[in-house]
């Protein structure tokens, strides 16, 4: 056995290294196509950051908000002309190690430090409300210069995938009548938002220069809808529990809050059913996937100095899937046929229940093409799949979830293949897992990289986990991005996104909660 668990660590190490080198080169050899890195080609990044340095006090007054606009005891300044993009900064200062805090340095200096926030000095939801409250103050005393810079402003928000998915639910549930769009700095571990955006999925610099080139970027984004996904969770409370958030001892990530109880007019209005509420961007996991990211979260947490590089990272994850048994799953694992029941609407009203291959064991709900560092599992379906299946391309503004399975630690390297993807399940506007005793007591899930162990019902009760479309957020993405919008004529297709919100749902689907509920027990825990 020892010689097998070898021969496939061996491999794993020799793919994950020959694609590490790929992407390297690519990164040096940047050219049109490439979306995935911050580096320009350096005669040309010269050009640009000397230009701005040139007359950078100009350059920077494009992107600057006086603080009278943020403070409402700050003193009112007189403006000629309103910034071209002013910008306000959240920055998760605990994000890639030292990284987070020398950005927010660098920002502080090149902007005027009110516009410039640090997460883990104040939440986001209290620097949107009183921002949003102070401009609508002045606008309401006649301040001519508010409405334009509304119009302008752009948001960018620096850390991993958890602290973008916090901040934008935190603006979907402030209902804000015009919502910035939001540029993502990838400071976390995979950085999987910011790459379908095109602003890379490495650390970028934190000196003067590379942050103006980055500002620069953000001046010619164009702006992109993005579909948001609310998750609902409803589950007894597990012996011991009690009425606080998170359920003890249940560790649920920071993207599900706590929701009383469920609504009066559903069936499991009854004492010690709790519900969870959340949103993601990126996706959601159950099974192979979500158990290896518990592992790894795990291990980093006891071994943070050592998995601290990307080639390190995926070698660990390859590793732990060795261990806990997904190269050889059938011997150890129970499929997700077995674990649950899984129904699924594409159309409005129209419920089924999705058929799930018995050997698929983990199953991941997609909204962005990208996933793991970059890969996209759901790939582009061929015109066979296409007509026979009822499938398109991944779009990220068509109000559809792609659902991809995978068979085994072997089946998802196939991703790091040209041309790879998973088993296509299904495309979904609202998908639901009923959780029933079973196979197993327990099994694991993940929102955008925040994995939690789940505990499964061990008598009559279910747990029940239901996504479903809940509108849009606006991105700000590089021209080359990945991601797609189906009404981009380039990449027209005939997908119907005339999809209905049911408007007679309880009012725990009305929010996500993030700016409610959503509490920082250690900001360096959203990577």
């Amino acid at each position: 056995m020892s010689r097998v668990y070898d021969n496939w660590e061996k491999l794993v190490g020799a793919v994950l290294k020959r694609q590490l080198l790929r992407d390297l080169a690519l990164c040096e050899s940047f050219n049109s196509s490439t979306t995935s890195d911050f580096s320009l080609d350096s005669s040309f990044q010269d050009v640009v950051v000397s230009d701005m340095e040139f007359d950078s006090e100009n350059f920077l007054k494009e992107f600057y908000i006086p603080s009278y606009m943020l403070n409402p005891q700050a003193k009112v300044e007189c403006l000629p002309d309103i910034p071209e993009c002013p910008v306000l900064v959240f920055i998760n200062s605990r994000s890639g190690g030292q990284l987070g805090g020398d950005l927010l340095i660098t920002y502080r200096t090149v902007l005027n430090k009110d516009q410039v926030f640090d997460l883990g000095e104040e939440p986001s939801d209290s620097v949107l409300r009183r921002v949003f409250l102070n401009l609508e103050m002045l606008k309401n005393n006649g301040d001519e210069f508010v409405p334009k810079l509304e119009e302008k402003l752009k948001i960018v928000v620096a850390g991993g995938d958890g602290t973008a998915g916090w901040l934008l639910g935190v603006l979907s549930d402030l209902k804000l009548s015009r919502p910035p769009p939001v540029a993502t700095v990838p400071l976390g571990t995979e950085n999987n938002v910011p790459f379908a955006f095109g602003w890379g999925k490495r650390n970028p610099g934190t000196d003067r220069k590379s942050v103006m080139l980055f500002l620069e970027r953000v001046r010619k984004a164009k702006t992109m809808s993005l579909d948001s996904w609310h998750i609902l969770m409803r589950m007894r409370a597990p012996k011991g529990g009690s009425n606080c958030n998170p359920i003890a001892p249940l560790e649920l990530p920071h993207s599900l809050h706590a929701f009383r109880r469920v609504s009066s007019t559903d069936d499991l209005d009854v004492e010690s059913y709790h519900t969870f509420r959340g949103g993601f961007w990126n996706y959601f996991s159950m099974g192979m996937d979500a158990q290896v990211s518990y592992a790894f979260h795990s291990e980093r947490k006891l071994h943070l100095e050592k998995i601290n590089r990307k080639l390190i990272n995926q070698s660990t994850y390859a590793k732990l899937g060795g261990t806990r048994g997904w190269f050889s799953p059938s011997l150890v694992h129970p499929s997700s046929s077995q674990l649950c029941k899984v129904k699924m609407m594409k159309n409005h009203g129209d419920w089924h229940y999705l058929d799930i291959p018995p050997n698929i064991r983990s199953i991941v709900c997609l909204n962005l093409p990208s996933f793991s560092g970059g890969l996209n599992p759901w790939g582009t379906p061929n015109n066979n799949s296409r007509r026979s299946y009822d499938l398109t391309p991944t779009y990220v503004d068509d109000g559809l979830i792609e659902v991809i399975g995978f068979k085994d630690a072997w089946h998802g390297l196939v991703l790091l293949a040209r041309k790879g993807h998973g088993t296509r399940l299904a495309q979904a506007h609202r998908i639901q897992f009923e959780f029933s005793k079973g196979a197993a007591d327990h099994t694991y899930m993940a929102i955008d990289g925040e994995p939690w162990r789940q505990p499964l019902p061990s008598d009559d009760e279910n747990v029940v986990v239901e996504i479903s479309h809940f509108g849009q957020v606006k991105m700000l993405a590089t021209y080359d991005c990945v991601s797609k919008s189906m009404f981009d004529p380039s990449y027209n297709d005939e997908t119907n996104s005339d999809h209905e919100e049911d408007e007679s749902v309880g009012e725990e689907w009305r929010k996500f909660g993030a700016a409610d509920s959503f509490k920082i027990p250690d900001i360096s825990q959203l990577s």
